[in-house]
Parts: C-alpha cells; sequence; structure tokens
C-alpha cells in the first residue's frame, strides 16, 4: 500500500511537471541541461529528459512489483532528484535567455526558407530567359538575353553557395 502511495505521488509530480514544461519542451539548448549522471539522455531538449523520468517511473513500477528493494531505493532516489532537477530547471527557464537556441535556429530555418524561395525564383528567371533566348533570332536580343542568362547563373550560383552555408550553420547549431 505505502508502495502504491509512493508511485501515484511520484506520476502525479511527474504529471504536473509534464504540464508546467509542456511550453518549453521542445525547446533546445546550447550545452546540456543536466548532469550526465542524472539523465543519460544527450538531447539539449526538455522532452528528453521528461521522457527519460517517464522510462524510470515504469522501471520502479517494475521493480515495486517485482519485490527488488535495493532497485526500488535507486530508482526512486534517481526519479526524485530527476523531478526536482526538471521542476527547478522549469522555474528559471525564463532566466536563461541567453541559452535558448531555438530562436538562433529560427532564424537560420528563416534564412534557408528565404534563400530557397530566392533560389526558386532565380532558377524561374532563368529558364524563362533560356525559352526566349532560343525563340528569338536577331544576333542583339541573342547578345542581350545571354548575358542575362549569365548574370542570372552567377546569381544562382551565389544563392546557392548561401545556401550551403546556411545548411552548415543548422547542422553545427543542431548537434
Amino acid at each position: 500500500m505505502k508502495n502504491a502511495a509512493l508511485l501515484n505521488t511520484l506520476e502525479q509530480q511527474l504529471d504536473k511537471l509534464r504540464q508546467l514544461a509542456a511550453p518549453l519542451a521542445q525547446h533546445a539548448t546550447i550545452g546540456a541541461r543536466f548532469d550526465r549522471q542524472l539523465f543519460q539522455t544527450r538531447s539539449t531538449l526538455m522532452q528528453s529528459c521528461l521522457d527519460e523520468a517517464t522510462v524510470n517511473l515504469a522501471a520502479l513500477r517494475r521493480a515495486v512489483e517485482g519485490n527488488h528493494l535495493e532497485q526500488v531505493a535507486w530508482l526512486a532516489e534517481r526519479l526524485a532528484a530527476q523531478i526536482a532537477a526538471l521542476t527547478r530547471e522549469s522555474a528559471v527557464w525564463p532566466l536563461r535567455a541567453w541559452d535558448h537556441a531555438s530562436p538562433g535556429i529560427a532564424r537560420w530555418q528563416r534564412r534557408r526558407l528565404q534563400h530557397q524561395e530566392y533560389e526558386r525564383r532565380l532558377l524561374a528567371m532563368k529558364q524563362a530567359r533560356e525559352q526566349r533566348l532560343n525563340a528569338v533570332s536577331t544576333l542583339v536580343e541573342q547578345q542581350q538575353l545571354h548575358k542575362e542568362v549569365e548574370a542570372l547563373a552567377g546569381r544562382l550560383a551565389r544563392c546557392r553557395q548561401a545556401l550551403d552555408n546556411i545548411e552548415r550553420v543548422l547542422a553545427r547549431l543542431t548537434r
């Protein structure tokens, strides 16, 4: 009976913590959130830590059912420490604006979308000029359109290079 009450209390605390941490569960941070001895996950997302605590609660339930007293004591202590750490992290999250990786990532993702749109428009303009180049018959128009196609090809190459740079930055930020 005592174990069942303890398990229910831990489950209720974990549920409250999930609700409290829901707004920031998917926000990544620059560095690890917790000590590696407290949470095994390498993810910087709060959701990953909540998931690990949920797994530990399930393991605690199994240990109680199997009557493994040493494992029950260790898991209960670990889960209580994890819940306390997650509660503290949720409480101080607004004070850690410098550690939020998400705004930077979001800004780079917006830049990537913007450059992808530039690339699409440049490609469409280049293709339209090439079609017109194939259709014109005068030498002056051909020379003019050929210059425009070359200029658009250069702009397209620079746009693709910028996209590659943005992808590298995003890969570095999301490691």
